[in-house]
């Protein structure tokens, strides 16, 4: 079964793959003869009507109620039309961080690349700055640990930790059920260099893949980050985007503590393909508990992921 960053790119491949079939059934056709042709009396009789044969595949112009023809994806979707060309489905390589998934419209989005997530384990090495720190504030959440803080340009943030990510161990201690205070204990007390941390890759949060509409717009509004309204038919609403939830990444970066013009700016360059990374408000409004709106916004790595 296919498995697809969001519904317009579905509905692409669907329509490509029922006219590669179209045109395979074509192909096997037999070539058309000329039969001998004996002379016979005139006929008074009307012509029979030419009937189709019905086993042909209707006509692709037409498909779930779109017209999509070649004209109508260039004029209206000038970005799609050599897409629309190539008409065999894209699947993004696994090593991009997206497993199998078939994307002929948003398979070169460095968004869609950049903000997966895997849920999966992994492992980071740290170090300590000049100042003995490795650039990470935790909270506990449901007996887990979770960074609700990583400083930018931190051994923490070169390391790859990102907000939202599940602290497992930290060198071979598993730290479930500790408290924010033993937990920054074990950081302070670490070695200086070679700090071992397993984490799982952000469980409470998930992407979305969106695409513009021909106003430039994906469909839902937000305020302080958080996402209160969506547009009826809009890339949003079709994808599954749920009001109550807190944007925390738009193509992979860090949006968290931002003003919403600067996030709206963000989604704006964007392109016309945007992926964003969001948690239920719930949980966000606990990671942050405490911590100041200036704190998040001039501590927090915002930079783009490139790894």
């Amino acid at each position: 079964m296919s498995i697809y960053p969001s519904l317009e790119d579905m509905k692409f491949d669907q329509l490509a793959r029922a006219q590669n079939q179209y045109e395979a059934q074509i192909a096997a056709l037999p070539p058309p003869t000329a039969p001998h042709v004996y002379p016979t009396a005139p006929s008074t009789s009307m012509p029979m009507p030419v009937v189709e044969n019905p086993a042909m595949y209707p006509s692709l112009t037409d498909y779930m109620g779109l017209e999509l023809s070649e004209a109508i994806i260039a004029a209206n979707m000038p970005e799609y039309t050599q897409v629309a060309i190539m008409t065999a489905r894209e699947v993004v390589p696994s090593g991009g961080g997206v497993s199998n998934m078939v994307a002929p419209l948003s398979g070169q989005s460095l968004g869609l690349q950049r903000a997966q997530v895997t849920h999966g384990v992994r492992e980071l090495t740290l170090c300590k700055d000049k100042d003995g720190k490795v650039g990470v504030r935790v909270k506990p959440i449901n007996n887990g640990i979770f960074a609700c803080l990583v400083i930018d340009k931190s051994p923490a943030a070169l390391a790859g930790l990102r907000f939202g990510d599940q602290i497992l161990q930290i060198n071979g201690q598993t730290v479930a059920g500790y408290s924010m205070d033993k937990v920054h204990d074990l950081f302070r007390k670490g070695p200086v260099n070679g700090i071992s941390v397993v984490v799982r890759d952000r469980p409470f949060e998930r992407t979305l893949t969106l695409h513009k509409d021909s106003t430039g717009h994906i469909g839902f509004q937000f305020k302080n980050g958080k996402i209160f309204s969506l547009v009826k038919d809009s890339s949003a609403a079709k994808n599954g985007l749920l009001t109550d939830h807190h944007l925390l990444e738009v193509e992979g970066q860090n949006v968290v503590g931002l003003k919403d013009k600067e996030i709206s700016k963000f989604i704006e360059n964007a392109g016309d393909i945007v992926t964003i990374t969001v948690i239920p408000t719930f949980i966000y409004e606990h990671m942050i508990k405490k911590m100041s709106t200036s704190l998040l916004k001039d501590l927090m790595d915002h930079s783009i992921p490139t790894f």
